[in-house]
């Protein structure tokens, strides 16, 4: 695991004075990743790194020679139009980028002015996927989404035997998956409505978001070869925002026995921006089972895990419908939580992935699953914050929400804080909902 180094300082400045504003997403200790474009033009998408309210161009640093030693290669390799190269070198290497980045962009930098004109204002750049993403896998690493949702189908029985055991997964739909300010048509599937016959072929009538993170892998493993839990971070660049439509209804009669499909396949947005594991050293905390929960099998446990396995991420969920728009209203907050809830760790993710022989490739992408807290105020999801949609949201509007409705845009946000340290962001994740088609 990433342990504390000069970049971490919480006392560092930047000659890029917006990086230096309270409550900014990307101060000099964050330097998270994605890549970009100027807004509307048809040049080529290349790396980039948030620093403040600007995008500093690494394909133009790497024009510029002004990194050398062993964070050259990686800066070659993070300036193409996808950051795969990057994410395939290691640790070592995404670490020596960073604290080369680190220092050319700290206040009293020599190369402070020859770097200014690498610099792009973030609202004047569009981003894309980051990663050509070969394979997505679906985790389910909320104890809390998965006990109140159980509760609403197994009121008895509201976790299956197997939960506590295993983290439990599905194979995704890579194709599908679009970079924040991603919009797509409300998906249409086959229901079984409650009473009919026959199920019907309609538009989804309960639409949700499920919020959660999304895991970049780095370097992959050969097949056949497990990623042990002492190395599994080694395995991982970084995490970004994603919200994993659902459409609920569609889901309740496909899943059984297999699981979701059509339900799942139709779009899954993420943030640009990927924090690295590295920034978010600072934020680690003791992994921890609850008394008389079992207590992980060895394949999925270490002392490291243990000892600082999980992270406070802090998470929010906003609410912005057509009409609120129109009104110049400001977004509804309708839950927040912590991913220093989840039941599983990113580590036992990774190694429970590849106990079988699984090969996992660089750009591969798994989420974590709806993140909810114990309080019904920290659920990821509508479905559970309506309990299934017999109880609705009262919005500022004077409309209510049980489920999406179209023009509906939601956005996440996530960010790291306590006191005595720099506070990282991850931007927003945001999607809108648009008519069936």
């Amino acid at each position: 695991m990433h342990t504390l180094n000069e970049t971490h300082d919480p006392a560092l400045t930047s000659w890029v004075e917006s990086a230096n504003l309270a409550g900014t997403d990307f101060p000099l200790q964050n330097l998270p990743f994605s890549v970009f474009r100027p807004r509307g033009s048809a040049e080529a998408f290349r790396g980039g790194v948030a620093i403040g309210d600007q995008v500093l161009d690494l394909a133009a640093l790497a024009g510029l020679d002004v990194i050398d030693g062993p964070a050259k290669a990686a800066l070659a390799a993070a300036a193409g139009d996808t950051l795969n190269a990057l994410m395939a070198q290691g640790p070592a290497e995404w670490s020596a980028l960073r604290l080369a980045l680190s220092r050319v962009l700290r206040s009293g930098s020599a190369d402070a002015q020859r770097l200014a004109a690498c610099l792009a204002p973030q609202a004047e750049v569009e981003h894309e996927v980051p990663a050509r993403i070969g394979d997505y896998t679906d985790f389910y690493t909320s104890v809390h989404h998965a006990t109140n949702i159980g509760r609403q189908f197994r009121p008895d029985q509201p976790l299956l035997p197997n939960y506590k055991w295993v983290p439990i997964g599905y194979h995704g739909r890579a194709s599908s998956i679009g970079v924040s300010g991603q919009t797509f048509s409300r998906p249409v599937g086959q229901v079984m409505k409650p009473g009919a016959e026959g199920p019907a072929v309609v538009p989804c009538a309960r639409l949700d978001y499920e919020l959660e993170l999304g895991i970049f892998v780095g370097p992959g493993n050969a097949q056949g070869q497990p990623i042990p839990i002492a190395s599994a971070e080694s395995h991982v660049f970084g995490i970004c925002l994603l919200n994993d439509w659902s459409a609920r209804d569609v889901q309740g009669w496909e899943y059984q026995p297999l699981g979701p499909f059509l339900s799942k396949n139709f779009a899954t947005t993420i943030s640009p921006w990927i924090v690295t594991l590295e920034a978010l050293a600072p934020y680690r905390l003791p992994f921890t089972r609850p008394e008389g929960d079992p207590q992980p099998l060895p394949y999925l446990d270490s002392p490291e895990n243990r000892g600082a396995g999980a992270l406070d991420i802090r998470l929010e969920v906003l609410l912005s419908t057509g009409r609120m728009r129109e009104r110049g209203m400001p977004d509804m907050r309708l839950s927040a939580t912590s991913y220093r809830h989840a039941y599983w760790t990113v580590a036992q993710l990774v190694a429970h992935h590849t106990m079988n022989g699984c090969n996992l490739r660089p750009g591969d992408l798994l989420g974590s699953g709806t993140l909810s807290g114990p309080s019904l105020q920290e659920a990821g999801a509508l479905i559970e914050l309506t309990t299934g949609g017999q109880n609705p949201i009262e919005l500022p509007t004077g409309e209510r929400r049980t489920f999406l409705e179209d023009a509906d845009q939601i956005t996440l946000r996530g960010w790291c804080e306590a006191p005595g340290r720099a506070r990282i962001g991850f931007g927003a994740c945001a999607g809108t909902v648009l008519p069936a088609a």
